[in-house]
């Protein structure tokens, strides 16, 4: 049984389900910590490579944001879908529903938005098919999830790799690395001074993150934050032509080229094991020797 119990309200803002039997199994895990669970019509639907069209989906968005049994509402998957949405949804009226938002991967274009147009701080959490309803879910992605969700404060202890020694703190914010550049100069990225930036991608060559992390260097972006936090980068593969230009390889150019410190080893993104992170709340950052200490604030009522 969980500590603090929410109504917890399923939807498929973009990608389809594509394992059923997983958000059986989500539903099951989360009513028998003792939440209850709202089932958005579109986690049973299917519309070419999306849950709905488009027009369903912003629907489902409002539901979830007007359904008084929400109090939490977690994407079932990622996928492709919020760019398609962005300018049809009415963040005004979301922030002021006052429900917890949560999810990854694709769900980065809301969160950034929400942030960008309302300061609505939300969370790059586990999802509802992977996360909630594998088969053998990660208990350190459940443990930090709801502690978080929570608590008013949290503080986490996790190794990173960086430079020695680093103190500082400020707005966090981020996510998935392909959908902040390709927010960047828009009304729907936020602009920061002095945050600490989370990234994280999936099927993303080296030279590829490289080069969208160049693109927010030349947006003017990286320069005004005091620390880049890099997570999972995963599902690619290196070819001949790479000559030992490889992840590491590439994080070390980063490192040379643009001032912010940068550290490596995060535990989010597509993979088994993750941070929940408030998006738009604050991060104290300590670490040094290889070891991290974040604490999480700011998030509680907003």
């Amino acid at each position: 049984m969980a500590d603090s119990t929410y109504g917890v309200g399923l939807y498929a803002p973009a990608g389809f389900v594509i394992e059923p039997a997983a958000i059986t199994r989500a539903v099951a895990r989360i009513e028998a910590l003792g939440h209850r669970v709202v089932v958005d019509p579109t986690v049973t639907t299917r519309w070419q490579r999306f849950s709905a069209p488009d027009h369903e989906r912003l629907a489902a968005i409002l539901r979830m944001a007007d359904d008084p049994r929400v109090d939490l509402a977690i994407a079932v998957r990622g996928g492709y879908g919020w760019s398609r949405l962005l300018e049809c949804v009415d963040f005004k009226r979301i922030a002021a529903s006052g429900k917890r938002w949560m999810g990854h991967s694709d769900f980065t274009a809301f969160q950034m938005a929400a942030l960008a147009q309302t300061a609505m701080v939300s969370f790059a959490g586990p999802m509802v098919a992977y996360d909630f309803g594998a088969e053998s879910p990660s208990a350190f992605t459940l443990q930090h999830c709801w502690g978080l969700l929570g608590a008013d404060r949290y503080s986490v202890e996790c190794a990173l790799d960086g430079p020695r020694h680093v103190a500082t703190q400020g707005t966090l914010w981020g996510g998935n690395l392909a959908m902040i550049a390709h927010l960047a100069g828009t009304s729907f990225l936020p602009r920061i001074d002095g945050g600490i930036l989370f990234v994280e991608d999936v099927g993303e060559h080296p030279y590829r993150v490289e080069r969208m992390f160049y693109q927010l260097h030349f947006a003017g972006i990286l320069q005004r934050q005091r620390a880049i936090l890099i997570g999972d980068l995963s599902g690619f593969e290196l070819g001949a032509n790479d000559n030992g230009y490889d992840a590491e390889a590439m994080v070390s150019h980063l490192r040379q080229a643009f001032g912010a410190p940068i550290f490596t080893g995060l535990p989010f993104g597509h993979c088994r094991d993750k941070l929940t992170l408030p998006v738009g709340g604050q991060c104290a950052l300590e670490a040094g020797g290889g070891a991290a200490r974040l604490t999480f604030s700011g998030y509680a009522n907003r």
